[in-house]
């Protein structure tokens, strides 16, 4: 989770100081892949071997080297070494030195020479497969090139006046950075331009019922009109849940913590349900960094929760169901396996899917938001 240890750990630098901070963090972690190609083949020692704060130091270190412009080659190696220093491991620091020196030669040209595919661009394998499967081999290679890049800043403004520029999104506003003051208050809630697209799709109106089976943290929950059940299965999550929807004026929603798949008997007969169900996130690699490394794909739970969903909502009401990610086994598999009839989402045309269009599909390369699938399917009579 390295967005969050970064902000805790930012949290007393200046602007100038956490943008750089967050350049060097994010990166780092996002091209750990070819970075460790690099340190292998130029500092010919296994990553695999190396105590943590040597091989963190030299990811650091190749990072500066490969891919800043503007910092001095001396000032990354040097800061890199140091760090190892601080950790108390003095017979590491010639070593580390040395490995920096020669990355410092060669990792321009080795950089150069990769291959495109996912070890250029520090991808699993597996993600690389998927992409290239569903959209092709130039859509796949720019998705991976988008996802390395810095994400757009954008809000929701549930109040108020803020700074920036209004977006196509209904209340979507892209700004130059998150106005704390603006978010401790209430007045604004950070949220890509493709989340904000699930919650207008499920299209909640005053004196229905709703079901929000996976709330928190409640940036979509917060977007729902009519009386509102939120549930969220995790304790921790479901207390940030009802934080978040108080700040953000929204005392009225219940929140429920329980497992969506076996909710209290009492729930059901609602008018309409959003599953923005648990996901690899591929379509949100941008702003969580580490998240490439550690991610797996849900196709069973999501078919659990949709169907679950589908249980509770009356005859002729509506589902939507939303995942941030870019992979088919998630998104149009589940939807196909559930047997619930699809309601084509024609509102939003600018976002329809390349080969489903009665779907959602923003993609990073493509919109420049973060990639969501939605799709809007009905209960039968």
């Amino acid at each position: 989770y390295a967005d969050r240890a970064l902000r805790s750990a930012s949290a007393g630098l200046d602007d100038r100081d956490r943008a750089l901070a967050r350049q060097l963090a994010f990166g780092t972690v996002q091209r750990a892949r070819t970075l460790d190609h690099a340190i292998e083949t130029l500092g010919k020692r296994p990553v695999r071997k190396l105590d943590g704060p040597v091989r963190d130091a030299l990811r650091l270190g190749a990072f500066q080297l490969g891919y800043l412009d503007g910092v001095p080659r001396y000032a990354a190696v040097n800061e890199s070494v140091e760090l190892v220093r601080r950790a108390r491991l003095a017979s590491a620091v010639p070593f580390t030195n040395a490995v920096l020196r020669r990355v410092a030669e060669g990792i321009e040209g080795l950089l150069a020479r990769l291959p495109e595919g996912p070890l250029k661009h520090s991808y699993p394998d597996w993600i690389w497969d998927v992409w290239r499967r569903d959209l092709g081999e130039e859509d796949a290679l720019a998705l991976m090139r988008a996802q390395n890049e810095p994400p757009e800043t954008v809000v929701r403004l549930v109040r108020g006046e803020i700074e920036g520029e209004p977006t196509e999104i209904p209340g979507a506003w892209r700004v130059p950075r998150v106005d704390e003051q603006a978010l401790a208050d209430g007045r604004i809630w950070p949220q890509s331009r493709g989340s904000q697209l699930a919650g207008l799709v499920v299209g909640s109106l005053p004196g229905e019922r709703i079901l929000d089976l996976c709330a928190a943290p409640g940036g979509k929950t917060a977007m729902l009109a009519g009386e509102v059940t939120a549930v969220e299965v995790n304790e921790s999550r479901a207390s940030e849940l009802e934080e978040n929807l108080r700040r953000l004026g929204r005392d009225d929603i219940r929140v429920v913590q329980a497992d969506g798949r076996s909710l209290p008997v009492e729930l059901t007969g609602f008018d309409r349900a959003l599953v923005d169900a648990p996901c690899s996130g591929l379509g949100v690699l941008a702003a969580r960094p580490d998240l490439r490394w550690r991610s797996q794909p849900l196709p069973e739970l999501q078919l659990e929760l949709l169907r679950a969903a589908a249980g509770r909502v009356r005859p002729g009401g509506t589902i939507v169901y939303s995942v941030c990610t870019v992979n088919a086994d998630e998104a149009e598999a589940v939807v196909d396996a559930s047997g619930l009839d699809v309601e084509p989402i024609e509102e939003w045309p600018r976002f329809a899917h390349r080969t489903r269009p009665e779907f959602v599909q923003t993609l990073p390369h493509a919109h420049g938001t973060s990639g969501f699938f939605v799709a809007r399917l009905r209960v039968a009579q």
